[in-house]
Formats: structure tokens, sequence, C-alpha cells
């Protein structure tokens, strides 16, 4: 079994969606997680419009996390694996945990408009979204970054300038976490770039062709 050329494109697609996604919720919602819900009334088709995009970007996320694993191969050194693998998933996971919490504000401001904002409910919904994607994934990203950078470094699966560029990517994503609004687009760009040179090496070597056996 052999993975196929065309996965090397989910990162890139992982990055399109989820830049996207980000970009479509930056420009509707306020920084403010306090807020007072005012930008519910003209900005849920955008929100609704990213967070449809938002479950293609993490299933494209997860092939990308194949397609670097398949990219590893037998150097793949377990301790790293296990980060790699670990906080690739917790990622995943708080992707969507913060998706369902936002549609879940969106569907219950759509019944009852007048006393969601008022009760709380939205207060503590919003909070939680913006705590899970500006703090705990973007946290996640970062460690994968590193992990995946330290692997890269030996086993020179992508250039050492990709790995020293993610590495201050990531501390970017650690250290500065909740305090720029923009942060978080830090990680798809540079998922775009690994993606982009793992494509185009792909494409640069020919297929494997097995000689038939020889006939006695």
């Amino acid at each position: 079994m052999k993975t196929p050329r065309a996965a090397a494109v989910a990162g890139i697609m992982f990055s399109v969606l989820y830049t996207t996604s980000l970009i479509l919720f930056r420009v509707s919602v306020p920084a403010d997680p306090h807020d007072a819900g005012i930008w519910l009334v003209g900005g849920r088709k955008a929100v609704n419009l990213a967070l449809y995009l938002l479950p293609f970007a993490g299933i494209a996320f997860l092939w990308f996390i194949g397609v670097l694993r398949d990219r590893i191969g037998i150097y793949e050194d377990r301790f790293f694996a296990t980060v790699f693998l670990g906080s690739g998933l917790l990622f995943l996971a708080m992707l969507f945990a913060s998706g369902a919490v936002a549609a879940g504000i969106l569907i219950s401001y759509s019944i009852i408009p007048d006393k969601f904002v008022e009760s709380g409910i939205y207060t503590f919904g919003r909070t939680v979204v913006y705590q899970i994607v500006n703090v705990y994934a973007v946290k996640m990203a970062g460690v994968f970054m590193i992990s995946i950078c330290t692997v890269a470094v030996r086993t020179k699966i992508f250039p050492q300038w990709i790995a020293l560029l993610g590495y201050a990517m990531a501390l970017l994503l650690l250290l500065s976490a909740g305090y720029f609004y923009w942060t978080p687009l830090a990680f798809p760009l540079w998922v775009l770039l690994v993606s982009t040179y793992i494509l185009l090496t792909n494409l640069k070597n020919k297929p494997n062709t097995v000689s038939p056996p020889a006939q006695s």
C-alpha cells in the first residue's frame, strides 16, 4: 500500500479552508469576548459559512497528519511522534468543540433572539469559544509545530529554514495567544508552506516501477 500523492494536497486544503473560516470569524465577531452580541443581527451569515467550512478543514487536517507520518516513515521517533500526533488530535478536537458551541449560540439566538443575550448564556458560550480557539487550540497548534519541526531537523523531511520558521511561529502562538487577534493565522500559513513543499517534492519524484519477475 502506498500513500496517494494527492494526499499531499490535504494540507493546502486545510490551510485554505481554515484561513477562510478564521477570517470570516474575525471580520464578523468582535475581538472582545464580553461584547453585547450586536453582531448576531448582521453577522450570522458569515459565521454560518465559517462553521460550514470548519468540519472540512478538520478532515483535511487529519489527512495532513497522515501525510507527515508517511513522510517521516521509518525514521519516526516514538517520543516526538506521540507529542506530534497527540497535539494534532487535541487541536482537531478543540476545533470541532468550539464550532459546536458557536453553532449552538447561533441556533439559540434564532429561536429566542430577545431573551437569549440577556439570559447570560450568550456570554458563557461566547467566552468558551474564545478561550478554546485563542488559548487552548492555539497552544496545541504551537506544540504540534515544535514537535514536527524537531523531527524535520533530524530527518530532513523538509528544509531546515522551514523548520526554523516553524519554531519562530510556534513561539508566537505559545506566548502571544489572546493578545493579538490575528495570531492563530500563523498556523495555517505554516501548514500551507510545508504542504506546498511536500506536494512539489512528490511531483518531482517519479513513481517506483516494479520489474516483472524473471521467468525460468
